[in-house]
């Protein structure tokens, strides 16, 4: 877990995430960004209504790190899933 964004700036809008497909990614690579989680969200199950459907991850210096839906992380993880759908969006060079 981190608390931050160790990446750079990627600029991205809604419009711009919502481009890019939709990917499985395993759990136990992610890497959060963010400290902290609404409650709130992780319990609603109409949670996604004014959101992407997917969660949103960077991908940098070879890491992923989950910038947005920590929630639908967990709830899979509650589930006993070890993947998630997410959109994937690459910063630079991976190696």
């Amino acid at each position: 877990m981190g608390d931050g964004r160790p990446y750079p700036d990627h600029r991205l809008t809604s419009g711009d995430w919502a481009k890019i497909p939709p990917t499985q990614v395993r759990l136990d690579d992610l890497t959060t960004t963010k400290s902290q989680l609404d409650l709130v969200s992780l319990l609603d199950d109409d949670s996604t209504f004014y959101g992407d459907l997917f969660a949103h991850v960077i991908s940098w210096n070879g890491e992923l790190f989950l910038e947005d839906g920590l929630h639908r992380a967990l709830r899979a993880a509650f589930q006993q899933r070890t993947m998630l759908h997410a959109r994937v969006h690459t910063i630079g060079r991976n190696g």
